[in-house]
């Protein structure tokens, strides 16, 4: 794999939050599905999760920057030691010769004592037991010898402020091609994460596979706008319904409601529909849906307004931003 660096597009002295910055623009980009035609869309995808699996970790970046991890978050290799008194020799399962191939177990010899498994010089490295891949990978296989937890993948999806206030399902893509169905609460909240265990990047030796951490971002709607907890709503009315008041019907998320509208109300007024905004969640209390006014003229002309108008304007000025030029 390339420089994750290049991939990602920062410098080597970039900040933890520019990274996660740089990698969420790219994967927005490059998301298959926003690709449904580019047919190396999920290669690059990919890639781009592999680089921020090193650089958007800490303790990955430093291991890389030191050499001690290639680009791929493998640990670098030991070729070059030479064998005999205090070197190494490579051991085979079964009675195999040293040095007999790749993929075998390294044993270490420091003078007599007896072969050292290279799986607990790893560990010290890296952690041992409890040592987690970025947000949340489970730890070396059972004994702690040999398993390296695999690291968490970060995935985005997509739902309507309909699901994101009822719950439903959602889907999505994992950087190795798989489509997982996610259940979506309802009153997620934008930018909320939902970990999906054991859907990461697998891990090494028997150690578990990492987690994928699906960031949940609300589609914008055509009319209702989150504030909070509170949703907002831009409601048309006519003229003479802003100045005689009466019964109104206005829209909510869960179907019309009847709204009394005082007289001479004015563009710009808000009401609250108490309870009619995100549904309560843990710790928070429903919210309330806040309804402006917007008094709409008719379209094309009608002279008997334009008349009305006229008449006003004579006998019945008024200055309505007078306490603007205060």
């Amino acid at each position: 794999m390339r420089d994750p660096y290049q991939i990602l597009g920062v410098g080597k002295d970039a900040q933890q939050a520019d990274v996660k910055k740089a990698f969420r623009k790219l994967a927005k980009q490059h998301h298959p599905d926003q690709n449904p035609n580019d047919p190396k869309a999920k290669e690059r995808f990919a890639e781009i999760n592999s680089a921020y699996e090193i650089l958007g970790d800490e303790k990955k970046r430093g291991a890389f920057d030191r050499g001690e991890i290639d680009a791929e978050g493998k640990p670098r290799g030991f070729e070059g030691f030479g064998a005999g008194p205090g070197g190494f020799r490579r051991g085979a399962y079964g009675g195999g010769p040293a040095g007999s191939g790749a993929g075998q177990p390294f044993e270490f010899n420091f003078g007599g004592g007896g072969p050292f498994d290279a799986a607990d010089l790893f560990s010290d490295l890296f952690g041992r037991g409890g040592e987690r891949g970025r947000g949340g990978g489970r730890g070396a296989a059972p004994g702690g010898r040999g398993g390296q937890p695999g690291a968490d993948v970060a995935l985005d999806t997509h739902v309507s402020l309909e699901t994101a206030l009822h719950g439903g399902k959602a889907r999505v893509l994992t950087p190795a091609g798989k489509t997982l169905e996610i259940a979506i609460p309802a009153g997620v909240e934008e930018g909320q994460q939902i970990r999906l265990r054991g859907q990461g990047h697998p891990g090494s030796g028997g150690g578990h596979a990492g987690d994928a951490m699906v960031t949940v971002h609300i589609q914008k709607h055509p009319h209702f706008r989150i504030d909070g907890r509170d949703l907002r709503l831009d409601l048309p009315v006519t003229l003479y319904e802003a100045v005689l008041g009466g019964k109104i019907e206005a829209p909510t998320l869960g179907g019309k409601v009847e709204l009394t509208l005082p007289p001479k109300s004015n563009s710009g007024k808000t009401l609250r529909l108490r309870g009619k905004g995100l549904p309560a969640s843990a710790g928070h209390p429903a919210g309330d849906l806040l309804i402006t006014l917007r008094i709409t003229l008719p379209d094309g002309g009608w002279a008997d307004l334009e008349e009305v108008a006229r008449q006003m304007q004579a006998r019945q000025p008024y200055d309505p931003r007078v306490e603007l030029a205060k």
